[in-house]
Parts: C-alpha cells; sequence; structure tokens
C-alpha cells in the first residue's frame, strides 16, 4: 500500500525518443473532477509513433497513456453518480460537446477536441485525474461486473475500429478484408464476425504475425503479401467479385491503394490506419471509383457514446479481447512495452501500475 512518503510513479513524454519514469506528487482532485486508480493502461502504436517522432497534438511534457481502465478513489464536489470504489474506464478523445460538429451529432470530428495523455496527464501513472472535460460529455463508464481491467481499456481501441465500421457500413453477408493483423486488425476482424459479415480476409506482409493473429481470431481467409499478390488473391476467394468492404488497418499507401482494386461494385474502403505525414500521398484510380460507384471513408477515432457501446460489446463476449492480451508489464518497463509494439512481437500490451 502507498503512503504519502511513497514516490509517486509516472511516465513522462518530453521530446521524440525521450520518456522519462518519473517520481510525482500524487494528484489532488478539484471540484468537477474525479480520481482514479490506474490499473490497466494499454499501449498502441499510436505510442510508438508519439515516442519516435512526437505527435503536434501533444503539450510536452505530458504523461503519456489513453486506453486508460482503473478504480475511483475520490470524487470532486458537483460529481454526482460516483463514490470511491467505482471501477471505471475513461474515454481518450474529448469532445467539447458545443462545436457544430458535436451539435450535430458527430463529435468523433469535433473541431476543438482534446485528449487524455495529450492535454491532459494520461493512464502511464499509478494515479491520475478524470478532468471535468470527460466527466461533463459523458466520457466516465462503468465497468460491468465480471469483466476485468486489462480488457476493459480495450474499450478505447475497439470504440475506434465500431466508429470504422460503422462509416464501412459493414453488415450482414458481407465480404470483410482486413489488412493488417495488429490488435486494430484483429479487432476489426471479430468486430465483423459480430456484425454479421459472411467472409472475412485478414491479409498482412509478415506471414509469422498473421499465422499468430489468426489461430486468435479465426478470419476464413489469410493471404501472406509478401508472397501473393494480395488483390489477386482476395479476387480468387471471391471469384472474381471482389469485397464489400476493404479495411486498411496498417499504416500503408501501397495497401491503401491495393485496397480499391479488391473493391466489388458499391464495395467501401476504409483507411483506418494513418499514414506518415510526409508521404501521405497514394494514386486513385478516379475511373474504377466512378464507374463501380465506389465510396472511400476516412476514420479518426470515436465518440462517446461508440466508446460505452464497445465496453458493452467487450462484457457481452460479442466481441472478446481477453485473448488478445498478449503481454502485461509494470508501468518502469513501459519502454520496452512499446518496443514489443514496434516490433510487431506481440497483439496486446498492457501496461499495469
Amino acid at each position: 500500500m502507498r503512503t504519502s512518503s511513497t514516490p509517486l510513479k509516472v511516465a513522462r513524454f518530453y521530446a521524440p525518443g525521450d520518456i522519462r519514469l518519473e517520481d510525482a506528487e500524487e494528484p489532488r482532485v478539484s471540484a468537477g473532477e474525479v480520481k482514479i486508480r490506474v490499473r490497466n493502461c494499454s499501449t498502441c502504436g499510436t505510442d510508438v509513433k508519439i515516442f519516435r517522432s512526437g505527435h503536434p497534438n501533444m503539450t510536452p511534457p505530458q504523461v503519456m497513456g489513453h486506453e486508460i481502465a482503473g478504480e475511483i478513489v475520490d470524487v470532486g464536489g458537483g460529481v454526482e453518480g460516483w463514490s470511491a470504489g467505482d471501477r471505471v474506464q475513461v474515454i481518450a478523445a474529448i469532445p467539447d460537446g458545443t462545436c457544430e460538429y458535436c451539435l450535430a451529432g458527430v463529435p468523433q470530428i469535433c473541431e476543438n477536441q482534446l485528449s487524455m495523455g495529450y492535454q491532459f496527464p494520461g493512464g502511464f501513472a499509478e494515479y491520475m485525474i478524470v478532468p471535468n472535460e470527460v466527466i461533463r460529455v459523458d466520457g466516465l463508464n462503468r465497468i460491468p461486473d465480471g469483466l476485468g481491467f486489462a480488457e476493459a481499456s480495450l474499450a478505447e481501441p475497439l470504440a475506434c475500429v465500431l466508429n470504422g465500421q460503422e462509416l464501412a457500413r459493414v453488415g450482414e453477408g458481407d465480404t470483410v478484408v482486413v489488412v493488417g493483423s495488429g490488435p486494430i486488425g484483429c479487432l476489426h476482424v471479430r468486430l465483423a464476425r459480430s456484425r454479421g459479415a459472411r467472409t472475412i480476409i485478414l491479409i498482412d506482409i509478415n506471414g509469422e504475425r498473421l499465422a499468430e493473429a489468426a489461430a486468435l481470431v479465426h478470419p476464413d481467409h489469410t493471404v501472406v503479401s509478401s508472397e501473393v499478390d494480395p488483390v489477386e488473391a482476395v479476387l480468387a476467394v471471391t471469384n472474381g467479385r471482389g469485397a464489400d468492404v476493404v479495411i486498411t488497418a496498417a499504416a500503408s499507401g501501397a495497401a491503401q491503394e491495393q485496397g480499391l482494386r479488391m473493391l466489388a461494385r458499391r464495395g467501401r474502403l476504409s483507411l483506418f490506419g494513418g499514414l506518415a505525414k510526409d508521404n501521405s500521398m497514394i494514386s486513385v484510380d478516379a475511373n474504377l471509383v466512378h464507374y463501380r460507384e465506389l465510396t472511400i471513408v476516412g476514420v479518426n477515432g470515436s465518440s462517446p457514446d461508440q466508446n460505452k457501446r464497445a465496453l458493452r460489446l467487450i462484457a457481452s463476449g460479442d466481441v472478446p479481447v481477453a485473448d488478445l492480451i498478449t503481454h502485461s508489464l509494470p508501468l518502469d518497463r513501459l519502454l520496452d512495452a512499446i518496443d514489443i509494439v514496434a516490433r510487431g512481437e506481440a497483439i496486446k500490451v498492457t501496461i499495469e501500475p
């Protein structure tokens, strides 16, 4: 048990390549806030990008971590419905609730969005404050009984996946291609299955990583794109028709270009994985889009409501995630965790402060 004299540990980002595990004062809750003991904060590819290159929306020095689950230890004045001991999961992307996009019902693209671990201290810490900005948009979620903290922390990435599949209209009877067999790709496979997809094809350039993921999420077909032409492989599997939906869950412009060519008529291409800012251009055959009536959609984050629904999907077992957590490490091994993610040696790595 911590005492008042025990240093509080946090992982703070200063600059690309410079994340420091530091002692910090234990935060105090103010009116309108909630204080939690962080039980799990999962890592993701974005953490790798931040470590390598920083992020234009981050205000350093900053405590990182945005896939957060924990236990309430203190509640500030004016906050109702919460008490010490409640198990909670926290949204990452925080809409302001007042801009024209929020008022139009699309807070995913709030023009004033803030984020945990970017503008507010995140979950790579023993204790953290859930700011009023989260509370006022209903972004603090009660973890259902029987669901662990680690699984609950995956509600945030699943919410982003849910947003992507809703935009791409993944539904009953669809043939869905997922490019990239990392944690996001695995979540896409499982969510597509729960939404009624008939055939799911998982593609990756790394055969070993693909085999590991396929053993967990059981797509109907797998394609190692470094060994065969993935467009030809998808057309062969679909008897020349193509896929209803292609989701590029990888930061690859080539995959995005190939994805367009994999689509059936009126197919939808979801550009889920962002590209490097200095190499973000791809070639699009406009006639292919025109004559086949194709749709290309972007994806950016999720809404508080999608976060709630993602947590329910996990708790109900419709989208199981426990077996996707392949590594659990303490906070003082965060750099090891980021390295494991960067090397593609894990499906999902969670930190347990």
